[in-house]
């Protein structure tokens, strides 16, 4: 019998917490978990949030940028689905980022919602959450993590 591979796991344990946690989308990977699913070629990583946050704050490279709300905006995206059909296919396993794991929670369950059988969130997000001073980058995090990222 052959041994789970790196990806069964990391696929495996996010189902798990999609189970605890009662989520409706496929699962909740850790940032270095979504890096070796994108690094294995088995998954598409959507940057979810504004464009302005994937500039200045930074992004990672070679992802796509679909913004669930614009900066300022009082609700979603309207077009969100329809640029999401753009670059995946509903069999695809997407990747869903944003600063620390909430609009990527949003959009992962309505990626579920309209077909998509392969969304995750990933935790912590991009930049984690906030530390005792208030600050964001030192408690969880893609950056954190310390994978790829570019800004600018």
């Amino acid at each position: 019998m052959n041994e789970p591979s790196e990806v069964d796991e990391i696929l495996e344990r996010a189902a798990t917490r999609a189970k605890e946690k009662n989520l409706s989308y496929k699962g909740a990977v850790t940032p270095a978990e979504a890096h070796a699913l994108m690094q294995a070629g088995q998954a598409k990583l959507v940057d979810v949030r504004t464009r302005f946050e994937n500039e200045y704050v930074g992004r990672v490279p070679n992802t796509v940028l679909i913004e669930w709300k614009a900066l300022g905006a009082p609700s979603p995206n309207p077009d969100f689905l329809a640029q999401l059909a753009q670059v995946a296919n509903k069999q695809d396993n997407i990747l869903f980022l944003c600063r620390s794991g909430g609009r990527s929670h949003s959009a992962a369950v309505a990626a579920t919602q309209a077909g998509y059988s392969g969304a995750f969130n990933i935790l912590e997000g991009f930049e984690g959450d906030l530390d005792a001073e208030g600050h964001r980058g030192s408690k969880g995090g893609w950056r954190k993590a310390g994978l790829p990222w570019v800004q600018g």
